[in-house]
């Protein structure tokens, strides 16, 4: 068996009332199966923006990632491979067109969709859709990306901008922000953070209590709580692990470019994961 991993994302995309949803169950012609939607990631591409794209291609459905599912390990010709997979909530619905990959999809309740299923591991994740509530509010916390030295940068360190690897962990954080559809972005002031979520779009609204010298124990967090939609916050090294505590309750440090996405009920956390950012170039 070789030692390099094989990736591949996916989802198992649910529409209807979260209390009895459906399922999109596809059927690939070349291995005669019922599975979910995945596939491979492509050069560059981050995990989460190739689940995006893969049930995109499958299905010609627009989605939202909820909480991380447990990913899927098996062997590819003598080869480990990971799958990972989210829940994923329809948003748009361009029509299915039948083609050469997928020439069918069906949607069907939770226990007929376990049923069709070809491969237990998938009707397993089906199943594990009753373990936590299905509607959830993302909130994305971003670690700004590489900036260089702050020992060699000649100025006020709040202008000092990302460097040429930090461009290009905001270009790849802008193609996987879409999975969680952020209706407000906030940041500290610092150029760095700002220059993170630039490559999203939209207004971005700067806060000190996110900075470095503004940051306070007690404001910061209550700031954050209190964001009720959709949103991806920017902040430092210094500022997010305690903040991040304040809210999970857990220790979770983010190298540079990194985030983590909390799924939220209310006040309620129901799922953490932690995604990195690497610096090589992102997908055209």
């Amino acid at each position: 068996m070789t030692t390099d991993l094989l990736r591949a994302a996916g989802a198992v995309v649910w529409r209807g009332p979260a209390s009895r949803p459906e399922v999109a169950v596809i059927h690939r012609p070349a291995y005669g199966d019922w599975t979910l939607p995945k596939g491979k990631l492509e050069p560059g591409e981050h995990v989460v923006a190739a689940a995006l794209r893969e049930v995109r291609e499958e299905t010609g459905l627009t989605v939202t990632l909820g909480r991380a599912l447990p990913p899927v390990h098996y062997l590819v010709r003598g080869r480990l491979k990971r799958v990972d997979y989210w829940t994923a909530r329809v948003v748009a619905d361009d029509g299915f067109t039948p083609g050469e990959e997928v020439d069918e999809l069906r949607w069907l309740p939770v226990e007929e969709a376990g049923a069709l299923l070809t491969y237990g591991w998938d009707a397993g994740l089906v199943r594990r859709l009753a373990d936590a509530p299905l509607e959830t509010v993302p909130l994305v916390l971003v670690r700004h990306a590489t900036a260089g030295s702050r020992a060699e940068w000649d100025g006020d360190d709040e202008r000092r901008p990302l460097d040429a690897g930090g461009r290009r962990q905001a270009a790849t954080l802008a193609t996987a922000l879409p999975a969680y559809r952020p209706e407000l972005l906030m940041s500290s002031p610092s150029a760095r953070c700002v220059q993170t979520l630039e490559p999203y779009g939209g207004e971005i609204l700067l806060d000190p209590l996110l900075s470095e010298e503004g940051q306070d124990p007690r404001k910061t967090p209550v700031l954050v709580r209190e964001l009720t939609v959709p949103a991806a916050v920017c902040s430092h090294g210094k500022v997010l692990p305690g903040l991040l505590h304040a809210l999970t309750g857990k220790e979770i440090n983010l190298r540079k470019g990194a985030f983590a996405v909390l799924h939220r009920v209310g006040d309620r956390v129901v799922g953490v994961e932690r995604h990195p950012v690497t610096a090589a170039s992102p997908p055209p």
